[in-house]
Parts: structure tokens; C-alpha cells; sequence
């Protein structure tokens, strides 16, 4: 028996799945429809849209981060006056736990520039010095956002070759400096321009060059030292276990962790300094013997003549100093360097403490790793020393140096003028006399580096900089967040 509505059902379903030859299905059919050139338009417009609107989302956001990190920069301006000439730092840093952040790399975090000659060459018109403390002003000026600017500190900090000026010409110096600086925009205290001492000096290099390797906070006995061959003077600073006189002693204490501190600055003994003792000690002998005797002058190549009405091409000499004809070049290394002893050991008959390396001075017996900057870096590039044995390698280089024929000399150097050149020989025999004759510096010694920078951001061995270090970083923290205190006695 079947059931209608199955039947119905099939029925149905037959009617649906068959139609007519030559009959259209009344059922509507699917069929592919395909994208006109107006849509596809439309669709390419509308992402260009949606991918511009997402670059300028994240350029708004970097742009903001960019203004936000501009903005939260500090910064502070030391000028350092030195003996050659007068550079302005520019140092910009951030606070982050209330923490100071440094980057001495060029760019927002630092900038520097040079002028010469330096402020102690204005002593005979003060007034002068005021046009290049103007230009460094406008060169920090140019570094530093306006609105920073009242907020922002800036020193004036002189050197060796402002000590070496009696104290009323070095006052009114700093009085010109300070009245440019008074209405320079900057955060400024007429006791923030000032002649600081050879021992701060010291210390400021070895603040940075030990900020730089990563060492201050640590072992004493495990920072590095610093030796500085500058124009005017020298400056010998290092962590000293033995004992030291009051005098030379200074404190550094970071932290938990004290530094007692040999720093000691020798006066007038700096290269062009003791360049320029030679030169006058030579010329007296020379003016004051008779025209059948000649004064031969062993620091300086043969056959450079120095025309005898002057003091000489770029070498320092009292006003009243004349040349004269019984004075000749006659380069020789070894003499040279005797010469240099010489100089170096003055006073010594004077010494009044267990031991004077030079003149009269107290000088512990060197201990550690040290630095050997400025002068002894610039004169082992020039000669293009190696790091290891650079020592006994100056002296094979100054022995050439010195025994060559100037006009030879000049021709293998054409980039540099007279001046410059000239003082290669003393330099390499004075560099040698100071850390090997005086100093004992064993020549193959591999504690002892030259260098212009250190550690691995290659951080400036400036001085200038440890000034900023110290008057800046008052607190800093270490990994376990505990605070930690920079002081300088």
C-alpha cells in the first residue's frame, strides 16, 4: 500500500530535476559575476587610504617619542681653557629613576668646539679673550633649546697655561669671560669661571677614563691611571698603596668604595712648556758666548734656520729673545733626550721625601694599568706607533726623525706647517726622558698605552668631561638600585 505523499514527494521531485527541450527553467540559476574596473579601483584606493592612515599613526607616535626624549634632554656647557686654546663642551643627558644618563657620542648627547689661541694669550689685552668666549657661547647656544637654556649650567674652567699668569692678569681675563657669560642666556655664577688646580685636573681625567672602562666603583687597586703630557703641564693621577703625603693626595669616594688618589701636576713641564726652556737656556748660551763658539741645538733637524731678528717659527720665547748666528741646528736623538732630563730633573737636589721622580716632587712608584694621553698620543700617531712596544718604538722613530735633513723632512710631511713639524724630535726624546729616563716605564712595558679615548663607546679623554661626570652625577645607581655618591676631596 503507498502513501500519497511519498508519491507526491517523488513526483515532485522529478518535475523539479527535468524540464522541456527548449523550455527555460523558471528556477533562478547561480551564475559568476565578475569584478568591474570600477570596484577594483575602488579597492586600491581604499587600501592606499588605510596604509596611509597607519604611516601617519606611527610617524605621529615616533615624532612625538622623538619630541618627548628632545624635551626630557638636560643640558650643562664646560668651557675648558686651556694653555693651546680654549674648546667649548656641549653634554646633553637624560634622568631616568632620577639617575643622570650620559652619551658622549657626537650628536644630541655631546658636542665640542676649539678656537686658538688660548686665554692666556690675552694677557697683554684681556679684552680680547671676549670674542672667542662670544663665538663658543653661540656655537652652545646653537646645541642647546632655547627654552633649556636658563636651566642649563655653564663653566668656564682654565687650565695650566692660565696658572702660569700671576693672579691679577688671571682675574681680569676671567672678568671679561664672566661678563660675556653674565648675558650669555645660560645658568651662570661668576664663581663657576675660575682657574682650577693641576691636581682637579688629574682627577677629572681619571674620573673619566675609569667611567669609560667601568672600573669606578670597583677595586681600587683595579682602575686604570692617567698620564697627561699637555702643553703647560703634566699630570700624573693613580690609585697608590703606599703612602702618600697629604699634599698629593686626593679623595674620591663612589659609593661604598673609596679612592685615595695620587694627583699631582708638574708646572712648566708640559711639552711646549719644556720645549720652550730649552729653547731659551740654548739662546742665552748662544747670545752670551763669542761669535768663534757655535751652540748647536740637538732637538731640532739639521738645516732648519730660524731667521736671527726673530723667536722663531711657532716656538714660545720671551719677547726679549734673539737668535743669533752661534746658534745652529744639529738634530740628534740622543742628545736631545739628555737634554730633556735635563729639564726634567731640575730641583731634584731639593727633594724632600722618600723619592722624587721628577724635580722636587713626591712621585710614587707606578702601579696598575695606565693611560698615556694628549701629547703622547698625538705624537705616536704622527709616527704611526703600535700600541704594543710603542715605547721602544718611539725611539727608533725619533732617531730617524731626528737625524733627517729638514728639507727632507719637509717633503715627506707636506701637510704640515713649520711649527708643527719642528717639535716632533723634542717630543719623542721629552716622551721617552718622562716615562722611561724619570719615570720608570720599562720600554716594553704593556701597562702603559697611549690612547685618545677608552672603553667600548670610545669615550673622549677629556678632562672637561669628568668635570661634567662629577658635577653632574652627584647620584647615580648600581644594579642593586642602591644610591651611590660621587665626592671630590
Amino acid at each position: 500500500m503507498q502513501r500519497p505523499h511519498a508519491r507526491s514527494r517523488l513526483n515532485h521531485k522529478s518535475d523539479m530535476d527535468h524540464t522541456r527541450p527548449g523550455q527555460r527553467s523558471s528556477l533562478p540559476v547561480k551564475s559568476k559575476c565578475k569584478p568591474t574596473k570600477k570596484s577594483i579601483l575602488l579597492i586600491i584606493i581604499g587600501s592606499i587610504a588605510i596604509a596611509l592612515l597607519i604611516f601617519f599613526v606611527c610617524y605621529m607616535f615616533l615624532l612625538s617619542g622623538r619630541n618627548h626624549r628632545r624635551v626630557s634632554l638636560r643640558y650643562s656647557v664646560v668651557i675648558d681653557g686651556g694653555s693651546s686654546g680654549t674648546r667649548v663642551h656641549v653634554f646633553g643627558y637624560r634622568i631616568e629613576s632620577g639617575n643622570p644618563v650620559f652619551d658622549f657620542s657626537e650628536g644630541e648627547g655631546y658636542a665640542s668646539m676649539k678656537l686658538s689661541p688660548g686665554l692666556s694669550s690675552y694677557a697683554d689685552d684681556p679684552e680680547g679673550a671676549s670674542v672667542s668666549v662670544k663665538e663658543l657661547v653661540e656655537f652652545a647656544k646653537g646645541r642647546v633649546p632655547k627654552g633649556e637654556l636658563k636651566e642649563s649650567e655653564i663653566r668656564l674652567m682654565a687650565t695650566a697655561g692660565m696658572r702660569l699668569l700671576e693672579l691679577i692678569v688671571q682675574e681680569r681675563i676671567l672678568e671679561v669671560a664672566r661678563r660675556v657669560l653674565r648675558s650669555s642666556g645660560f645658568k651662570f655664577r661668576d664663581e663657576s669661571a675660575s682657574v682650577i688646580s693641576g691636581s682637579d685636573e688629574g682627577i677629572y681625567a681619571w674620573v673619566v677614563a675609569n667611567h669609560a672602562l667601568g672600573s669606578l666603583g670597583g677595586d681600587p687597586l683595579q682602575t686604570t691611571g692617567i698620564v697627561e703630557l699637555g702643553g703647560a703641564s703634566t699630570q700624573v693621577t693613580f690609585v697608590s698603596s703606599e703612602h702618600v703625603p697629604s699634599e698629593f693626595l686626593r679623595t674620591v669616594s663612589y659609593g661604598n668604595v673609596s679612592y685615595r688618589i695620587y694627583s699631582h701636576s708638574f708646572l712648566n713641564l708640559g711639552q711646549d712648556a719644556a720645549h720652550e726652556k730649552l729653547w731659551e737656556s740654548l739662546n742665552n748660551l748662544a747670545a752670551n758666548s763669542t761669535g768663534e763658539v757655535i751652540v748647536t741645538d740637538p732637538c731640532t733637524p739639521k738645516g732648519y734656520i730660524v731667521d736671527k731678528n726673530s723667536t722663531g717659527e711657532g716656538i714660545v720665547l720671551p719677547e726679549e729673545s734673539k737668535f743669533t748666528d752661534s746658534l745652529q741646528a744639529a738634530g740628534n736623538f740622543s742628545k736631545c733626550r739628555s737634554a730633556a732630563f735635563t729639564i726634567l730633573q731640575e730641583g731634584k737636589d731639593k727633594c724632600h721625601y722618600k723619592h722624587c721622580s721628577i724635580g722636587a716632587s713626591f712621585t710614587p712608584k707606578l702601579q696598575g694599568s695606565f693611560l698615556a694621553t694628549e701629547n703622547f698620543f698625538h705624537t705616536s700617531k704622527f709616527f704611526g706607533l703600535r700600541e704594543k712596544d710603542w715605547l721602544s718604538e718611539m725611539i727608533v722613530a725619533g732617531e730617524s726623525f731626528c737625524g733627517d735633513d729638514w728639507s727632507k723632512l719637509k717633503v715627506k710631511h707636506p701637510t704640515f706647517n713649520d711649527e708643527n713639524l719642528l717639535r716632533y724630535c723634542f717630543s719623542s726624546a721629552y716622551i721617552i726622558s718622562m716615562l722611561h729616563d724619570s719615570l720608570g716605564v720599562a720600554l716594553d712595558d704593556q701597562r702603559v698605552e697611549f690612547a685618545s679615548t677608552a672603553g667600548e663607546k670610545d669615550i673622549p679623554l677629556d678632562w672637561a668631561l669628568g668635570a661634567f661626570i662629577l658635577n653632574t652625577a652627584t647620584t647615580t645607581s648600581d644594579s642593586s638600585g642602591k644610591s651611590r655618591k660621587i665626592l671630590l676631596e
